[in-house]
């Protein structure tokens, strides 16, 4: 019950005047008499009059300060209340504010310094309102309190959801995409407890659109679920500058939807692309999570599964839910496949917003989606019609990789074409999605045909490069399999061998020099099956088609001078640290290309059919690259001695590549001794 001597009662109108009764509240407002201005503002005339000057001076004191703010947003004058709200907004500081109250002390014992810290201007007396007790909206299961930035953003956004129904006016949508820009503006500056302010964003937006579908978060995200300890909202008054007979414009409605449909799609992609990082875990981990279940003979026994963890781990369960919420309500708001593919490749001139951000737009083609938002939203509803067995089906035509995928390659990750040079640099989680789309397209048989070979050099050029820059040893994974399975896609097998040629010949990168050795290696080992052809065994046989390309000499022949390269001026003619540098680098190539090499000598049903005696003979295998190989390895065990100059990188890993690359050249030497004696 109110106190009849507090001054906030006693000075009500008519005993002061509005902005007098205001400047009395604002230094004598402390957390102990806000039940009291709760009561006084029950007066719809009083709270018209000064509610909208009293957002900035309640907003420190939540989330005691709830009852309060929701009484504003009903009963105040909502043209003039919503200016403050998102005004209020935009003065939030998370990062001063999260890092102040991470230890979730909310009743703080000086309510002035604790309004003067703060960017809004409010003005109150120093108390101890220790003792005072939250009324407003309280975790279910009692989780640590909000940060005070976070409770501002999620309550300013419930006062919001009132304000929007209050006003009525011919052009809504002026309203709406101011109240929009403040909510991404506040929103992309936060840190922390971002799935709940999503949630809190997701209940605006169903709030002003009038969607009556419940938001219900999982049960394993019951951090995420709110409680109205304060008792909702009061009944809400009419806009007392409503003008009668006005109905809203009927191209304001499309206006309002695409606005909407426009704000979903950015926070789609400010959530997505800003996910702490956890644990090699790249965004949402569609593509790892769509190998387990499309692949699940290929995950590692007893290894947990990406599945797994976003199912046990309550941090990335709560990812699901939320993406999930949000890819909810763009259905909701008719937020169509078709349009969003649309958005993913369309060239940046139709995306840019040419007017002022305070100017409302004209039309609702003014309105361009977010590009990057629109692809994750689009892979996340493919993802899920996998992941979790729906029957729904996409409302676009089926994608093939040639050439939708290569176009989202192209306009959504910064390609080669474009002359960036930062391919793999991207947000992990848009690489993720942009990778899951490839895999889904691949499983589904749905590779299409490549308009020509230089298209397909093109995309592979893409996905190898990835799967070599790429920093997430996760995405580098995917990318190989989605180049290496699209390269044997390719029927032309001159173009697949062009391809692994220049890749060998070209490439900076070691590790994809080595997955080039691997297709050089899987296409001469399927071309040459041990089982003779004549026993109908090899389909090459059976339809009576040329020879393949990898079961004849050339192939090997023109891939020789890259695969087994002529390394003694890089070995063994320079600075030794220099020397030790380059083999550090290229030591994996090297004991790929051993090891193919030993195949190629040990198999001897290759011999006669790839000319194998031929080939270490014409390309002195063992002058140029076997013999400097091990003289290298001699050296550097030599000066990694104590005294030697590498004696500083001489570690139990750097022996044991030494060591490893003895046993390697031996077996292969020994193994040679055959070959060299037929030879002879």
């Amino acid at each position: 019950m109110a106190d009849n001597d507090s001054p906030l009662i006693q000075a009500l109108p008519p005993n002061s005047d509005y902005l007098t009764y205001l400047t009395i509240v604002e230094y004598n407002l402390t957390s102990q008499n806000l039940p009291i201005l709760h009561h006084v503002l029950q007066d719809e005339t009083l709270t018209t009059n000064i509610g909208w000057d009293l957002v900035h001076l309640l907003v420190p004191h939540l989330p005691e300060s709830e009852p309060c703010l929701k009484d504003i947003a009903a009963l105040g004058n909502p043209r003039e209340v919503i200016l403050k709200v998102t005004e209020s907004l935009r003065l939030i500081e998370y990062e001063s504010f999260e890092s102040d109250d991470e230890s979730g002390d909310f009743d703080s014992k000086d309510a002035r310094q604790k309004a003067d810290s703060s960017p809004f201007p409010a003005k109150t007396a120093a108390v101890d309102d220790s003792k005072s007790k939250p009324t407003t909206s309280q975790m279910v299961e009692l989780p640590p309190p909000l940060p005070l930035s976070v409770n501002q953003f999620i309550s300013l956004l419930s006062m919001l959801s009132v304000l929007h129904g209050r006003i009525k006016t011919k052009f809504p949508s002026r309203f709406l995409s101011t109240t929009l820009q403040a909510v991404l503006s506040s929103f992309s500056k936060s840190a922390a407890h971002r799935e709940e302010m999503v949630l809190a964003i997701v209940k605006l937006i169903k709030s002003v659109r009038g969607i009556s579908r419940p938001t219900l978060p999982s049960r394993k995200s019951s951090s995420m679920l709110l409680s109205d300890a304060s008792g909702g909202v009061p009944p809400v008054a009419t806009d007392p500058e409503e003008k009668t007979g006005v109905q809203p414009d009927a191209e304001d409605a499309a206006i309002q939807l695409k606005l909407l449909q426009s704000f979903v799609t950015h926070v789609v992609e400010e959530y997505l692309l800003n996910l702490a990082d956890t644990d090699d875990v790249p965004g949402m981990a569609w593509s790892t999570r769509l190998m387990e279940k499309l692949h699940s003979d290929r995950t590692v026994p007893g290894a947990k599964s990406m599945t797994s963890r976003f199912s046990d781990e309550q941090k990335l369960h709560r990812r699901i839910d939320t993406v999930g919420q949000l890819v909810i309500l763009a259905k909701d708001l008719n937020l169509s496949d078709q349009s969003l593919l649309a958005t993913a490749v369309a060239e940046e001139a139709v995306l840019a917003v040419n007017h002022d951000e305070d100017e409302p737009p004209a039309t609702a083609n003014d309105i361009p989606l977010s590009r990057i938002g629109s692809i994750l939203l689009y892979a996340a509803r493919q993802a899920s019609y996998t992941l979790y067995v729906s029957s729904k089906q996409s409302d676009a035509p089926p994608l093939e990789i040639f050439p939708n995928h290569q176009e989202l390659l192209r306009h959504c990750l910064s390609s080669p074409a474009h002359g960036t040079g930062t391919l793999g640099t991207e947000p992990e989680a848009l690489i993720d999605a942009i990778l899951a789309l490839g895999i889904l397209f691949v499983e589904q048989n749905n590779v299409g045909e490549p308009a020509s070979d230089e298209q397909f050099n093109e995309y592979l050029q893409v996905t190898a490069l990835l799967s070599s820059t790429c920093p997430s040893a996760n995405l580098r994974g995917h990318a190989h399999y989605l180049t290496s399975t699209i390269l044997r896609c390719q029927p032309d097998e001159k173009v697949r061998l062009d391809f692994i040629r220049d890749t060998l010949e070209h490439c900076p990168f070691e590790n994809l020099k080595v997955s080039a050795v691997g297709w050089i290696k899987g296409e001469t080992i399927e071309a040459n099956p041990p089982t003779p052809m004549a026993e109908h065994n090899h389909p090459q046989a059976e339809l009576g088609t040329p020879t393949s390309v990898f079961a004849t000499p050339f192939a090997l022949d023109s891939v020789a001078p890259y695969v087994f390269p002529s390394i003694q001026a890089d070995l063994l003619k320079g600075d030794v640290h220099e020397s030790w540098a380059v083999f550090q680098s290229n030591l994996s190539f090297y004991l790929a290309s051993l090891n193919f090499l030993y195949l190629l000598i040990c198999a001897q049903h290759l011999h006669d059919a790839l000319a194998i005696k031929s080939l270490w003979t014409n390309s002195d295998m063992a002058g140029s690259f076997l013999q400097p190989l091990r003289e290298a390895v001699g050296w550097f065990r030599k000066e990694a001695a104590d005294g030697g100059q590498l004696a500083q990188e001489k570690s139990d890993a750097t022996m044991a590549e030494l060591g490893l690359m003895d046993e390697t050249i031996a077996r292969v030497t020994k193994a040679a001794v055959h070959l060299k004696m037929m030879c002879e």
